[in-house]
């Protein structure tokens, strides 16, 4: 229950953002973590994995900055054409635009003096702004930012590469193999408690999630570190 005045808060607020942290996080963590738990078990030498994984960091990290900034840029380049069109459809017969209006006012549920009367009000606020919300879903709050989605996919990459990589650089040399893969996991299962938490799911059911994954992932690589230190 809500106290008087409290304003009501969703976790469907939280899904873009947190959708984009997670998965950021999780492949810096998943993906640095198997890349060095492989190299390890290829017999290589600490201070060459500790190089290995900051290239790794970096690399990551810049490709996750890359990709959402060109797939979010695209994004920002449809919303912007949407916007002109609106304004040009506007411009040459805002009363189609208004009757449009109120047509969606009614299948949402209004009566049709209700929806007509709701359509003008708020054109004659903001007819744009209420036309690109109302027909096209699109609002402030949700607009495509390129440069944000960035460096937030960076900064989520690199903060989960950053824990193997500490592994790496504060474990004995005779664990390292051992010690990554602990840490990387218990990271994993972190990141699948914190995301379903905030984003209201099972727990339970995202850590084994994470876990199965995670333990796929760095078995494999293992496997082949092994199967290639043992050749060469």
């Amino acid at each position: 229950m809500l106290r008087h005045g409290a304003a009501e808060r969703h976790r469907i607020e939280r899904i873009g953002w947190l959708r984009a942290a997670v998965l950021g996080a999780n492949d810096g963590l998943l993906s640095t973590g198997s890349l060095l738990v492989g190299v390890a078990a290829a017999a290589v030498a600490q201070q060459q994995l500790l190089v290995t994984g900051i290239a790794a960091l970096v690399a990551g990290a810049m490709s996750m900055a890359a990709g959402e900034y060109v797939s979010v840029s695209s994004q920002a380049d449809s919303e912007t054409a949407e916007r002109e069109l609106e304004r040009i459809e506007l411009a040459s017969d805002p009363e189609a635009e208004r009757r449009e209006l109120a047509a969606i006012y009614r299948q949402r549920g209004l009566d049709r003096d209700l929806a007509d009367r709701v359509a003008a009000e708020l054109m004659a606020k903001d007819a744009i702004g209420t036309h690109l919300r109302d027909e096209l879903g699109l609002s402030d709050a949700t607009a495509a930012r390129p440069v944000q989605a960035a460096l937030a996919s960076a900064a989520a990459f690199a903060a989960g590469a950053a824990l193997p990589l500490a592994t790496v650089a504060l474990s004995p040399p005779a664990l390292l193999t051992a010690a990554i893969f602990v840490v990387a996991l218990a990271g994993l299962a972190m990141l699948g408690a914190v995301g379903a938490r905030l984003g209201g799911a099972p727990v339970g059911r995202a850590m084994v999630r994470v876990l199965f994954w995670g333990t796929l992932a760095m078995g494999v690589t293992i496997g082949v570190g092994r199967l290639i230190g043992a050749a060469v």
